[in-house]
């Protein structure tokens, strides 16, 4: 049977089109996602909300260990737990923002998980004024993960200045674009003082060049989660582990480092 080259055109056009659908929706996501070292993550979302439900920053970062673990551990590395919000503490993060006064333990704005906010934060600042800082919200995601110890999955990113949201008009913390630089540097921090034994990754929201969050913000990531696990007691740990990827997603990683050294 014979058909007409236009036909013929359509029916590559169509099997093209089916082509790409099946690699860039299907074959390539199953080969990038991973939770080998983490299973019970593997149904879990990997994006938080603002109270309005907007999509908030992507999770980019976990820890395991217990609480007082976490705590000790950011606390060495040179981070401040953030003060819970209050109209005395909106009150010194205005003084801080304008006058460009020190608030080492300003507030974070609420983002939820699942339907709850942060268990807790940390933040480190950059300069005098809290409008510049190093900031990251934690949820403990897991009762006894594959450690048999808590984890807990967070959202690390760099407030650039302070803003309007692009959607609301509301007063609002901007984030750098480049989120993965972020989670490497709260993650450095903590290696730099010795507490961190192990490090591997999961997947988390996916490779996003153009993403948004609740803010209008601009992001860009690998979407992965790296984890670092928390030395026992948070004391100090002889050498700390780095754990290779899947070789599928360890070339996936080496493409996109390409892409952002483009869109940087």
């Amino acid at each position: 049977m014979t058909f007409p080259r236009e036909t013929w055109w359509l029916l590559s056009l169509g099997a093209a089109v089916l082509a790409y659908i099946a690699l860039a929706y299907l074959l390539l996501p199953a080969l990038w996602r991973h939770y080998e070292r983490q299973p019970h993550l593997a149904l879990a979302p990997m994006l938080t909300r603002n109270s309005a439900g907007m999509a908030g920053d992507p999770l980019n970062v976990g820890l395991v260990g217990d609480l007082n673990e976490i705590i000790r551990a950011m606390t060495a590395a040179g981070w401040s737990r953030a003060d819970p919000l209050s109209i005395k503490s909106d009150i010194e993060i205005a003084e801080s923002v304008v006058l460009g006064r020190p608030y080492k333990a300003a507030p974070v704005s609420d983002l939820f998980y699942q339907g709850r906010k942060e268990d807790i934060a940390f933040e480190k600042p950059i300069g005098a004024s809290a409008a510049h800082r190093h900031h990251v919200r934690f949820w403990k995601v897991l009762e006894r993960g594959a450690e048999g110890r808590n984890v807990w999955l967070g959202s690390a990113t760099l407030d650039r200045d302070v803003g309007l949201s692009r959607y609301t008009g509301q007063i609002t913390h901007h984030i750098a674009p480049d989120i993965d630089a972020e989670r490497q540097f709260m993650l450095g921090e903590l290696t730099a003082v010795g507490v961190v034994s192990t490090i591997y990754s999961v997947s988390g929201i996916g490779p996003a060049l153009n993403g948004r969050n609740a803010g209008g913000d601009w992001y860009y990531t690998d979407g992965e989660i790296e984890i670092a696990v928390i030395s026992p007691g948070a004391n100090s740990a002889t050498v700390t582990t780095v754990l290779d990827p899947p070789t599928s997603v360890a070339i996936k990683n080496k493409i996109w480092h390409g892409v952002r050294d483009a869109v940087r």
